[in-house]
């Protein structure tokens, strides 16, 4: 067993024995220790630099014609570490809307690239969208599954170029973005034909705000999630959450979550510092980031 497996596996075991334990912390409610400035805790770099346009595939959309697929990286100015966490930022939507501007996923990005990470922010292919959930519907969630899949082995494949730890890559998103998210997370078998063929489709941790696994399954060995939700979501009902942890934890699985009694789809502007404390608490956890490169 690797060390990277064999940490993952010591994980496993704490989180599940916390639904055993009393007085035992979830991953997300774990604030990483460490005197001064701790990278991928604490803001230790002042100022990012954008890399705008960049190309990482290139697949068919619904009508047959070839979509180029486009990311922005954000990345510490000034950074000498050649070994980084990373994580590909997916926007919501609907499967129907939005882009890599993304307002919530572009501050995401920009506050975990002063931690130290190198985030991507992807454009996918878009459809007709989910209202009603329709054949192009379940199209357009596996686009963008394949998307960020192609988006996560672009990583892979050009980790030195952008200074990526290949085994630390992450994935999350916000609506259309988070169901994307935990499909990554539990469908890296399904890769597509979005780009980058040969690297692996694994992530090592996925975050979703208002989201849940639409169209993948969790298994054993597939990596912990966190997510955020409102129990009053008409878009992404909680219940479809309450199925996707009640299905990890089946597979025994880290599936953490935190839930805002009477708040609806994506309220990040009202949560936004406690969606970024809990991230970085889980991924720094889920990723073993305190045995990083630093």
């Amino acid at each position: 067993m690797r060390v990277r497996d064999h940490h993952l596996a010591i994980v496993a075991v704490l989180a599940v024995g916390c639904v055993l334990i009393s007085g035992c912390k979830p991953l997300h409610q774990t604030t990483p220790t460490g005197s001064g400035q701790v990278r991928y805790r604490d803001s230790i770099f002042t100022s990012v630099d954008t890399t705008t346009d960049v190309t990482y595939g290139k697949a068919a959309r619904i009508s047959g014609s070839l979509q180029t697929l486009k990311l922005d990286v954000y990345q510490p100015t000034g950074d000498t570490v050649t070994k980084r966490p990373a994580i590909v930022w997916v926007h919501g939507g609907g499967f129907k809307n939005g882009d890599k501007d993304s307002p919530e996923i572009v501050d995401q990005a920009k506050v975990f690239a002063k931690m130290g990470y190198v985030n991507v922010s992807i454009d996918y292919r878009l459809s007709s969208g989910c209202a009603p959930f329709t054949q192009e519907c379940i199209q357009g969630i596996e686009m963008a599954y394949h998307d960020a899949q192609a988006a996560v082995r672009f990583l892979r494949a050009n980790a030195a170029t952008y200074k990526v730890d290949p085994d630390r890559i992450a994935v999350g998103g916000s609506s259309a973005g988070g169901i994307t998210a935990y499909n990554v997370a539990y469908g890296s078998e399904n890769v597509g034909h979005s780009g980058n063929p040969g690297p692996s489709s694994k992530v090592q941790a996925a975050v979703s705000l208002s989201g849940a696994s639409l169209t993948t399954a969790p298994a054993k060995g597939d990596p912990p999630t966190m997510d955020f939700h409102g129990d009053a979501d008409g878009v992404v009902p909680l219940t479809w959450n309450d199925s996707t942890v009640a299905d990890a934890t089946k597979a025994k699985l880290i599936a953490e979550r935190t839930v805002w009694a009477g708040d609806g789809h994506v309220p990040y502007t009202k949560h936004r510092q406690q969606i970024l404390d809990e991230t970085r608490n889980f991924l720094y956890a889920a990723m073993d980031l305190g045995h990083a490169a630093h």
